[in-house]
């Protein structure tokens, strides 16, 4: 009998454990691409921006009241121009893992300040509103293009910009951030990377700038060659300098960020973790001050667990399913919804068939990464799947219809028109080159199409699915790698496409896209 009741004890102290575990916040705090974040706090309430480069609208804006469970409630744009082959996906041209870059998330007198850089068109932007959720934004552009910027505001009410890789600099902005005062440009310091060593693979980048009881952190991001991404913290008493540095932290990767603090007095480094084929996931890590520095983590490690709240999932608020039926004065796409590249907007339709996604062409496109207007969301870890109902009856010879997963090294599942009739494809990009595997005749105009993602342990993989009734569903092709990859530079995304090779005026309409955080394992 005791060894059955101390048996018992350890079984509930461990269900216990495990119990207070579930209750708090664990690390990854979103198994999603969410790059290059920037938090501020304003109250009770954090916003936070990120990277989407490619994807329009562009630099996505969220919201928390615990710093874990985050809900889309904007965008900075909804293009950033317009008049440009690579942004529109025209003439052969792309703007893959370019776009818009990094941004800048700041407050200051009751006005919220976004700020982000193009490679694309060597521009700086800066977007402000007084309403982050509901705008309307002012845009100022500024003819340079700064990498990895942060925006700061001193208490002085002059306003700065640091950017730079390796050697970082800084110049003072106007007022009203219209232009930047170019007789106040200076090196700030000369190579940030020092602290990491000399044998740097990726210089100091992604700056952010903060200022905590009178004195000025700069937070950055290195790489040394053989190692992993690390974080690089200075601080100065002056904003001129001098700059003293130190490793910040140096584990898992995790690094690229910024500091926070929650009104009882916590302080958290957000970071972010190259996660393979799912993209740059954000961590967070307890801060602790010592001796006027910021001590990452604990004992320099990476917490699996937080003490914050628990995640309530990314379903509805950062990926959402969606039936396609509008009321009367809803948005037309809720902002789970990115375009690859610039939309055409009259190329797509909620309207002309009630409940329906229409996609139509109007020219004839190679291949299915230069093809206009597919419509996109988040894939996610560990696992996640996507649905969708399509109805072809309207296609014409050589259009292709369906699911993808998009990255460059892409797979997807279509209906393609071929010959007067009407087939599904599986099609694997391994290395950009696509390879048709597999397909199946069909001869109904409705077919269910699903895919499904493994990124547990940076399993990294891809399955296929067709049903004919939406209940028995059937595996075509091969199980897909999903390798992260540079050109593109961002995690694979679900994405629902139509598009011609051969004729114009086709059109395909989707009844739904469904997401889940399961997947079946089916064969």
């Amino acid at each position: 009998m005791r060894i059955f009741l101390k048996s018992l004890f350890l079984s509930l102290m461990l269900a216990v454990s495990v119990s207070a575990q579930n209750s708090k916040a664990q690390n990854p705090v979103i198994y999603a691409d969410v790059p290059d974040m920037s938090i501020i706090r304003v109250g009770g309430t954090y916003y936070m921006s990120s990277t989407t480069m490619h994807m329009n609208p562009g630099v996505p804006i969220m919201k928390s009241t615990d710093l874990v469970n985050w809900k889309l409630i904007n965008y900075a744009y909804e293009t950033l121009e317009d008049n440009d082959d690579k942004l529109n996906l025209d003439n052969g041209k792309n703007d893959y893992g370019r776009g818009s870059w990094a941004s800048s998330l700041r407050y200051h007198n009751g006005t919220y300040y976004v700020s982000t850089f193009s490679g694309t068109t060597g521009r700086t932007y800066i977007f402000s509103t007084k309403n982050l959720e509901k705008g309307p934004w002012k845009k100022n552009v500024l003819n340079a293009s700064y990498h990895d910027h942060s925006i700061f505001f001193d208490d002085d009410g002059k306003v700065y910009m640091v950017w730079g890789a390796g050697k970082l600099e800084i110049i003072e902005l106007n007022n009203d951030l219209s232009a930047v005062k170019e007789e106040t440009k200076k090196v700030l310091i000369e190579n940030a990377s020092t602290p990491a060593g000399s044998n740097i693979m990726l210089n100091s980048e992604g700056s952010q700038l903060f200022k905590v009881k009178g004195k000025y952190y700069l937070f950055n991001i290195c790489w040394p060659k053989g190692g992993m991404r690390t974080e690089v913290i200075h601080r100065a008493n002056n904003i001129s300098g001098p700059w003293e540095g130190k490793i910040g932290l140096q584990d898992l990767g995790v690094a690229q960020g910024g500091l926070i603090d929650t009104p009882d007095g916590k302080w958290f480094s957000y970071l972010f973790r190259d996660a393979g084929g799912v993209g740059r996931i954000p961590y967070l890590v307890p801060v602790k001050w010592e001796d006027g520095w910021p001590i990452l983590g604990e004992n320099g490690k990476v917490p699996e667990n937080l003490d914050l709240p628990a995640s309530k999932g990314f379903i509805p608020n950062i990926v959402n399913s969606d039936d396609f039926t509008r009321q009367s004065g809803e948005k037309e796409l809720p902002l789970v919804w990115q375009w690859n590249h610039n939309p055409d907007n009259s190329l797509w339709s909620l309207k002309e068939r009630k409940g329906y996604l229409r996609l139509k062409t109007s020219r004839i496109d190679s291949s299915f990464v230069q093809a206009k207007n597919t419509l996109t969301q988040r894939t996610f870890g560990p696992e996640s799947s996507g649905e969708t109902l399509i109805e072809v009856s309207n296609m014409k010879e050589g259009d292709l219809a369906g699911l993808s997963l998009l990255q460059k090294e892409y797979g997807l599942i279509a209906v393609k028109i071929e010959n007067g009739s009407k087939k599904i494809v599986m099609i694997d990009a391994v290395k950009g080159i696509p390879k048709e595997i597999a397909s199946v005749a069909v001869n109904q105009d409705k077919v269910y199409l699903k895919t499904e993602c493994d990124f547990k342990d940076k399993a990294d993989t891809g399955r296929f699915y067709y049903s004919l009734d939406g209940k028995k569903w059937i595996s075509i092709g091969n199980t897909i790698k999903l390798p992260y990859t540079i050109p593109h530079f961002m995690g694979y995304r679900f994405g629902l496409f139509n598009y011609a090779t051969k004729n114009l005026g086709g059109f395909a309409d989707f009844d739904y896209f469904h997401v889940d955080d399961k997947i079946s394992k089916a064969n």
